[in-house]
């Protein structure tokens, strides 16, 4: 004989978020009884990838870094662009009510463009702002061929 259990949509939560918070290791923000509880344990900094006719841009966010804490290499056709941006120390005297930013460290890779020149490529960081510049080869640049009329 069974028994009938009586739906619980609560409880059906409760198993979902379980679920979650193994599969994406983090707690969730209605957790432990506070209204924004959340553990982040990595962070990915934003980047903007423009193309113009010498080269193609790429801008990464990166506040409160210092140059020294990013590395950007090119090898085999990729760039690579890592680094690390530390959590802030609590102070004696000094308590946090709320940490929303995350922290750690982070590599963001991208395949180059045939078109472009490897050896070539530079950096420059200013205002928190990374920007990669890779020149593109003289024969990937546009031409303009004259038509003559005859």
């Amino acid at each position: 004989m069974s028994t009938l259990t009586s739906w619980n949509p609560l409880r059906e939560l409760h198993n979902l978020e379980s679920r979650l918070e193994r599969f994406w290791g983090s707690t969730l923000p209605w957790r432990n009884g506070e209204k924004e509880a959340m553990t982040v344990s990595q962070w990915t900094p934003l980047v903007d990838i423009s193309e113009d006719a010498n080269e193609y841009l790429v801008k990464v966010e990166l506040p409160e870094l210092k140059k020294e804490d990013v590395k950007v290499s090119v090898e085999n056709g990729e760039l690579t662009i890592s680094g690390e941006r530390r959590a802030e120390k609590e102070e004696k005297g000094k308590k946090f009510h709320r940490i929303e930013r995350s922290y750690g460290s982070f590599v963001r890779s991208f395949t180059l463009p045939e078109a472009v020149s490897g050896d070539k490529v530079t950096a420059e960081f200013k205002d928190g702002v990374l920007s990669v510049h890779l020149p593109k080869d003289e024969k990937a640049k546009p031409k303009t061929i004259e038509v003559k009329v005859q």
